[in-house]
């Protein structure tokens, strides 16, 4: 399915977002993205001038090293373009979340850590997909053939259950996905009785 034609416009910006999961030899996880804004358009920075179409707005990029039960071990920004100098002095601020959790909770940490003015808004952004990918990466399907030994299953609460359950309409527990692939985790909810 595509989306229906649009009425008539002109393309200016585009937000170009790149999330990428790996294991290391470690036994580790790196998990990086980038983030790089572009206009269509020739227009003038107040600090770096007169900048082309396609020169970056914005380009940052972040690595999350993280365990297997999703900790973060090490965190690397880098800002190669900025549209001001101050941008810059954001990135010691991340180092705030080594030691933190991604999973339940991982938002508020990166809010209390690097939100406002103790970060900067593009690399907390990418702080969000970049759970995701962690889950995809870490908890995901597993790779046939890798040559190492198979995941423990996804990473999910205490109790085992997976993360995701009731996360969507697929993963909903008392849908069909949820009945064939996690039965023991499988519900049947009451159908409401229509009101006369």
């Amino acid at each position: 399915m595509s989306l229906p034609a649009p009425a008539p416009r002109r393309h200016l910006h585009t937000r170009t977002i790149v999330c990428e999961g790996y294991r290391r030899d470690d036994d580790l996880w790196d998990i990086e993205a980038s983030i790089v804004d572009t206009k269509t358009y020739t227009y003038e920075e107040p600090d770096r001038g007169l900048r082309r179409p396609g020169d970056p707005v914005h380009h940052m990029a972040v690595r999350l090293t993280l365990d297997a039960e999703m900790v973060v071990r090490a965190i690397e920004v880098d800002m190669p373009s900025t549209p001001y100098a101050t941008c810059l002095t954001a990135a010691p601020a991340y180092q705030g979340l080594v030691g933190k959790r991604v999973g339940l909770g991982w938002r508020k940490a990166v809010n209390e850590c690097v939100g406002g003015v103790r970060g900067c808004t593009h690399v907390r952004e990418l702080l969000f997909p970049m759970a995701t990918v962690a889950f995809q990466t870490i908890g995901g399907w597993k790779e046939k053939e890798s040559g190492h030994e198979d995941m423990e299953g996804v990473p999910g609460n205490a109790s085992g259950r997976p993360y995701f359950l009731d996360g969507c309409k697929s993963w909903a527990v008392d849908g069909p996905v949820v009945a064939r692939l996690h039965p023991q985790y499988a519900v049947r909810r009451e159908a409401k009785s229509e009101e006369r």
